[in-house]
């Protein structure tokens, strides 16, 4: 693969995430009630950015869960030949809460799709909203983020790879593209 393009560096990755957690608190007129459920691998240590920048503004916690989705994927039979079960990640309720999905990238809108087959598995939330750093368009699914870091038109022989420190030890988003 070859890097076409920066698109968000360390800086632009903290102002998207200021704006998102302003616009999540300001949207909900306050975080009452409000969980947010960060979607593995990179959705989780979004999700606590926007936590912490939520308490930095609101000086209040907002409780962050983990979601893994894999058994819920619409395509699992072609990434894994014997999927492994793993026990549910939280036993918090989320029975009328609002609850805010996290992911890094949006694309075709499949993950979300099993983000909230997996979520009704959890409880019945009063609303969900999604909240991503890239919305790459390309959508096979009637599924819309509430909340965007960055639109980044792309064409589907490219890749956006976003990089955190606590998973790449590198903040930034690029464009690949395959050979």
């Amino acid at each position: 693969m070859r890097t076409k393009a920066i698109i968000l560096d360390e800086k632009a990755i903290q102002r998207a995430t200021t704006r998102i957690a302003n616009e999540i608190i300001e949207r909900n007129k306050g975080i009452k009630g409000i969980v947010l459920v960060g979607i593995k691998t990179r959705g989780i240590p979004f999700a606590k950015r926007l936590a912490e920048k939520i308490y930095e503004i609101e000086g209040q916690e907002v409780p962050i869960l983990t979601l893994d989705i894999t058994l819920y994927r619409d395509d699992l039979t072609e990434i894994y030949k014997e999927p492994a079960v793993k026990d549910k990640v939280t036993d918090e309720n989320i029975d009328g809460k609002i609850v805010v999905l996290v992911d890094d990238v949006i694309f075709t809108g499949r993950t979300v799709r099993a983000a909230l087959d997996a979520l009704v598995d959890m409880g019945r939330p009063s609303k969900v909203q999604l909240a991503v750093l890239i919305d790459r368009g390309h959508r096979e699914l009637p599924i819309r983020p509430d909340y965007v870091g960055k639109n980044v038109p792309t064409s589907k022989n490219e890749i956006v790879d976003v990089n955190f420190k606590e998973v790449d030890n590198l903040d930034q988003v690029v464009i690949n593209e395959k050979k």
